[in-house]
């Protein structure tokens, strides 16, 4: 698990193909890679991905067609920038929110808009994603925790701070860019539970605990 909040920002050397699937190495920048070792998750871009090898800068991991198929990997080259965070502890910060590194899609940035020292981006969502995704609710774009400011249909806007710009890769975004999406794994819970649910008992205690209204 993650948090969405990323460590650093690192750089694609090598995305190749390796019997049968794909093998990246990354350049981990100002991670600092002391406590991972082999078999560790780190988010890539919201991908979680497990370090197969490590060096004094950087590590490389497997990527599988499923995961080329279904995120950012399958346009990205070497030099690309990506944000990186190392799987959460028991005793991490909890500054976002949970994370799981599964994308659920990606989506196209259509619009920037600015908005006194920040940044407002629009975004294309799926309909079959977009029922997830409601306002002031959590969404992860590229593996950073971000708040949903408003929703219109397919379209959900976000609203990126100095520090945020700074901190990840979002302010290179340009209108035409696709993200990788994760959204929140409670609404996907919640719905599960709902649909399952055929005696209305789970619907009295969604209800009750305000998720229902």
């Amino acid at each position: 698990m993650f948090t969405g909040i990323v460590e650093a920002i690192g750089k694609i050397t090598s995305l190749q193909k390796k019997g049968g699937d794909y093998q990246v190495t990354v350049n981990s920048g100002d991670l600092d890679l002391s406590d991972v070792k082999l078999g560790d998750s780190i988010a890539t871009n919201g991908v979680c991905l497990t370090v197969v090898e490590l060096s004094s800068n950087g590590y490389v991991a497997d990527v599988s067609n499923e995961t080329i198929k279904h995120t950012g990997f399958a346009h990205y080259k070497d030099g690309q920038l990506v944000n990186l965070e190392k799987a959460m502890l028991p005793t991490t910060r909890f500054g976002g929110h949970m994370v799981s590194g599964h994308v659920d899609t990606v989506a196209k940035l259509t619009r920037v808009v600015n908005n006194g020292r920040a940044i407002d981006l629009w975004f294309d969502l799926p309909s079959d994603i977009a029922k997830y995704v409601v306002k002031k609710g959590s969404i992860t774009i590229d593996g950073v925790s971000l708040t949903v400011n408003d929703v219109e249909a397919q379209k959900f806007k976000l609203t990126i701070v100095p520090h945020t710009s700074e901190q990840t890769t979002l302010e290179k975004l340009t209108v035409g860019t696709a993200v990788n999406v994760e959204v929140d794994i409670i609404a996907r819970y919640v719905e599960r539970l709902v649909s399952k649910s055929d005696d209305g008992v789970t619907m009295g205690l969604l209800a009750k605990s305000g998720f229902l209204k």
